[in-house]
């Protein structure tokens, strides 16, 4: 795997767009990803019951495993907004397909913003004729930044793999700085890639790529109502990608380390985050314990304050695990802040206080549990809650 520029646009064939139409009251607000021809695809969606507009539009849509592009728009989630707001996507589609000269099935849509607002579709209406203006094979920056809401940097992936002699690539862009905990937050994902696969190989891969990386996310334990992850293959490296293949084995590792990248991403620019937080669960009975002791650490505001105040409370992480739910021999399990341990066989020890006061410190912190009763693991990408946490959300809407 070798890292390339680009993002959405380093396949071949896809062309991208990020502009202004003024739903937001700054910056780029319609994100425009197309391809040049017909594309096989797959989605993963929020499990929220409150599912919004674009959700339902795009989730009925990809039941066909075909689409030619993706439209989104940020500051708006046309979430909650009834019958309006299905029309409103459908809209949005519709637009995109008249230009591209497509069933307006083969267009697919996303949201992100304020909920139970409708849509300023003339606005949209007239962002999407000037995104087909702008409309590039460089386009892919403009179009990460489009879709942030409270984001503070644009987050794109892409890598360049060899499968059978032929170049492949795979590109991303997320947005999500809160109300991140997906289960598949406000959380968008776009990928392309220029790959020929089936669309039931790429749920498929999709469905175990996003499982392992975004469904180990957390930046507040709340689940948006807009959760998207869409791609999108249009097969223009002439590379074929069959089921159980060393080569299909390559491609799905690099469709994880995109969503990986972007992960981790995420929850680096966690709104008001001072540190970069990887919870790490191993020796749990199974993985899915794993998991869930986890994200029990990942997602509890006292851990997550402690880490913010560089403050070493270590009882606050066990007690996190031991109200998870899962199994758990309390004589067996050991801890560590980055490389210094600190509990042994359900006991503490001492440690370089020194070197535990600089583990704290640092921006980029691993919080690691060994339950010491089987083999199961599992890694929580997470970010500590700062006081600017409550700042943002309390000033969302106003």
């Amino acid at each position: 795997m070798r890292p390339v520029d680009g993002g959405v646009t380093a396949a071949r064939g896809f062309k991208a767009a990020g502009v202004r139409c003024g739903i937001k009251t700054r910056g780029l607000d319609l994100a425009l990803i197309c391809s040049d021809v017909d594309c096989t695809a797959a989605g993963v969606f929020t499990t929220n019951a409150f599912q919004a507009a674009p959700v339902l539009v795009s989730r009925k849509r990809l039941a066909s495993g075909r689409a030619r592009a993706i439209i989104a728009n940020s500051g708006n989630a046309n979430a909650i907004t009834g019958m309006r707001g299905i029309r409103d996507a459908e809209e949005m589609c519709a637009c995109i397909a008249g230009e591209l000269g497509v069933d307006q099935e083969m267009v697919v849509a996303a949201s992100t913003g304020i909920i139970g607002v409708p849509l300023p579709i003339d606005k949209i209406k007239a962002g999407i004729r000037e995104a087909f203006r702008v409309l590039s094979a460089n386009g892919g920056p403009k179009a990460a930044e489009a879709i942030m809401t409270t984001d503070t940097r644009p987050k794109l992936s892409a890598y360049e793999i060899d499968v059978d002699g032929r170049t492949v690539r795979i590109g991303a862009i997320a947005k999500g700085a809160g109300m991140i905990c997906p289960q598949m937050a406000t959380m968008l994902c776009f990928i392309t890639t220029d790959a020929a696969i089936s669309a039931e190989l790429l749920q498929d891969m999709l469905a175990q790529s996003v499982d392992s990386t975004f469904n180990c996310l957390t930046i507040d334990g709340e689940m948006s109502t807009n959760d998207s992850v869409i791609a999108l293959a249009n097969g223009l490296s002439g590379c074929q990608i069959e089921g159980d293949t060393a080569e299909s084995e390559i491609f799905h590792r690099a469709l994880t380390q995109v969503c990986s990248d972007l992960a981790r991403a995420i929850a680096r620019d966690g709104e008001g985050a001072t540190k970069y937080v990887e919870v790490v669960v191993g020796g749990a009975a199974s993985d899915a314990d794993a998991r869930k002791a986890a994200l029990a650490v990942g997602k509890s505001p006292l851990v997550k304050t402690a880490v913010f105040g560089g403050d070493p409370n270590w009882g606050r992480v066990l007690c996190a695990v031991g109200a998870s739910g899962v199994e758990v021999d309390p004589d067996k399990v050991a801890m560590w802040f980055g490389n210094v341990q600190i509990v042994k066989e359900g006991e503490p020890i001492q440690y370089d206080e020194e070197l535990m006061r600089s583990t704290m410190s640092s921006t980029d912190l691993r919080i690691t549990v060994d339950m010491g009763i089987g083999n199961g693991c599992a890694t929580v990408y997470t970010c500590d809650l700062s006081y600017d946490y409550v700042r943002i959300n309390a000033e969302y809407h106003t």
